[in-house]
């Protein structure tokens, strides 16, 4: 089954491929690696999820706000591969960064939106390394950034 497939199952859809925002390309590739640059929780040119963690965004709309970084990725992922996600061999690592109040300490909770996913769309290929970090604030406003790592065929 492809990713594609199981996204129409879950009745979600990759966003369009935002371009940079400074001075940086959306995936580098090396060798048979993508490295993909941390995504924002966008959609049709609007920042969803924003605030902290701890403050005014609850850990389900922290999951959901990762979730949505997690499908940019994937669009970045489809945009630099030429559509063809099936040369998608292992999700190496996840970088999720928090926007949250100093005493929250539900990082990896939050993180499980875009693990989870990549998980279900990937089977065990997704099975990957993560970090899970707090930061006192992310562009926009956002309360998720997320970037990744891939081994391609």
């Amino acid at each position: 089954m492809t990713i594609e497939t199981k996204l129409q199952e879950k009745g979600l859809t990759l966003p369009e491929a935002s371009l940079p925002a400074a001075n940086y390309i959306p995936v580098a590739r090396c060798g048979n690696q993508l490295i993909v640059s941390g995504q924002l929780p966008a959609r049709d040119g609007q920042f969803h999820f924003i605030g902290k963690l701890g403050a005014d965004v609850s850990i389900e709309d922290g999951q959901k706000c990762a979730e949505l970084c997690g499908l940019n990725i994937l669009a970045q992922v489809k945009r630099e591969l030429g559509g063809d996600l099936s040369q998608i061999k292992k999700l190496v690592r996840l970088g999720v960064f928090v926007n949250a109040t100093p005493e929250f300490t539900d990082h990896p909770k939050v993180a499980n939106g875009v693990s989870d996913l990549m998980v279900e769309l990937l089977g065990d290929a997704g099975k990957h390394a993560r970090a899970a970090v707090g930061v006192g604030g992310l562009p926009f406003g956002v309360a998720v950034e997320v970037e990744a790592t891939f081994e391609i065929a």
